[in-house]
């Protein structure tokens, strides 16, 4: 059979390239390009640059031991790309929205190799332009497109190697990770799930087996050796401060949505203070972990079913608080302020009833529901993925359980920032699942 080719490479980049460039644009409007955390990047790559000092903090201010492992390397590195000529975060953002768009090409090249047909091109477009995070991130001095390209190159080496099984991907898919893991660190633990999977394809596969083995343990070596260098600067053999921080602020999350937002504040602020108290990194570390994971087993049954709930809504957010600091609607004081009110607690306290004030007072609704209609749309498709037969079984099951790490990881703070680094997998399986239930539609009957 004949495949069409849609609307061609060179229509589907134009319209690629027109889409960024109406994004970017509307950043210079707005030109809220900053996030929360983005000066803890800068700082960090202006540190590098000036001092060679790996550190995240302000640098007039004294030297704390957590800013030394917030946030990884990677980014700042990224951003000294352009730092080295010029402190210009206008310049970064042109360059992430080339990112972004190298992005999208490259997932659609691994979607190729599973069958995708280019006559649904347009499909493709929709969904990822009915997506606005894509944009708005590539518009944002933050991580997440940068950790997108190497989670989309990651996914791209691990088909190449079960398709064309050359050990060299291997290699390529371990690089992509370690890149990954030192922009932010949602992706080392998969450090383990790499040499498993790694692990499987030798046993099936025993053709230059020891190299592949090797190279399946690059990740590891790497988190070890950063985790070494971090217990010399701090004291505690550790990947990142934020672990720790992490422990109790879900289960903040967690009193917060149960008990209401005072009582979850008084519990917060108590224990930073109790933390802030102890003159020793390592034991602030210790006992943040620790006190979070008592808290959590404490309350195992109802904070799960919670972890849960919020894992599943990280599939279909739309984003409507990101969408409105990208316009300028909401300031990140609001964004955190007790007293606001967003769309879900507005539900839970006033249900049906509150929803005309709501709306009348948030236009972007409209924009909200047209993003979250999408979403559903594409989680269904995204289901159907997961039984065509038509891609391979192992290919299947490890998308499957990747795209269920980063749901379990994210729990109660389930954003479009979080789902961002798989959003172009999810949607390129989804119109793979589009484009199936079309062949089928339409494959002509077989006669007797």
């Amino acid at each position: 059979m004949e495949t069409k080719k849609g609307i061609g490479d060179t229509w589907f980049i134009g319209i690629l390239l027109l889409a960024h460039a109406i994004g970017f644009l509307l950043a210079c409007r707005y030109t809220r390009i900053y996030m929360g955390d983005s000066f803890e990047y800068v700082y960090e790559a202006l540190n590098i640059k000036q001092h060679f000092f790996f550190y995240s903090g302000a640098p007039a201010m004294p030297v704390t031991a957590e800013y030394m492992t917030q946030r990884q390397p990677g980014y700042p590195f990224f951003l000294l790309l352009v730092y080295m000529f010029k402190v210009n975060n206008w310049a970064v953002i042109v360059l992430q929205n080339i990112l972004s768009v190298a992005n999208i090409i490259i997932a659609r090249n691994t979607m190729l190799r599973l069958g995708y047909n280019k006559k649904y091109d347009w499909f493709l477009l929709l969904f990822i332009i009915a997506y606005p995070a894509q944009i708005i991130y590539a518009n944002t001095i933050a991580p997440d497109i940068l950790l997108q390209t190497f989670v989309v190159l990651y996914l791209h080496y691990f088909i190449l190697l079960i398709k064309e099984k050359k050990s060299r991907y291997a290699l390529y898919m371990s690089l992509a990770l370690i890149a990954g893991l030192f922009v932010k660190p949602v992706l080392y633990p998969i450090a383990i799930l790499h040499i498993i999977t790694l692990g499987i394809f030798v046993y099936k596969h025993p053709f230059r087996g020891r190299e592949v083995v090797l190279v399946s343990l690059l990740p590891l070596c790497a988190v070890l050796l950063y985790n070494t260098w971090n217990y010399e600067r701090t004291g505690k053999f550790h990947f990142s401060s934020n672990q720790a921080f992490n422990a109790i602020y879900y289960y903040y999350l967690f009193e917060r949505d149960k008990y209401g937002v005072e009582k979850a504040e008084d519990f917060l602020q108590a224990e930073r203070t109790k933390i802030a108290a102890m003159p020793v990194y390592k034991d602030r570390y210790n006992y943040a972990n620790a006190r979070g994971t008592e808290l959590l087993r404490s309350n195992l049954f109802p904070y799960s079913i919670y972890h849960f709930k919020n894992s599943m809504r990280f599939f279909i957010e739309p984003g409507k608080a990101e969408i409105d600091l990208f316009t300028g609607k909401l300031s990140y004081g609001e964004l955190y302020d007790s007293k606001s009110i967003g769309f879900y607690s507005t539900w839970k306290q006033k249900g049906m009833a509150g929803m005309g004030d709501y709306f009348s007072n948030n236009p972007s609704m409209i924009i909200v529901i047209i993003v979250l209609l999408f979403n559903c749309i594409k989680i269904g498709l995204l289901a159907l993925f997961f039984f065509n037969d038509r891609i391979l079984l192992s290919i299947r099951l490890f998308l499957l359980l990747f795209l269920c790490y980063f749901a379990a990881t994210t729990g109660p703070i389930a954003n479009t920032r979080y789902f961002l680094p798989i959003s172009l997998t999810a949607i390129g399986c989804a119109v793979i699942s589009y484009q199936n239930i079309q062949e089928r539609k339409h494959k002509p009957a077989v006669n007797d």
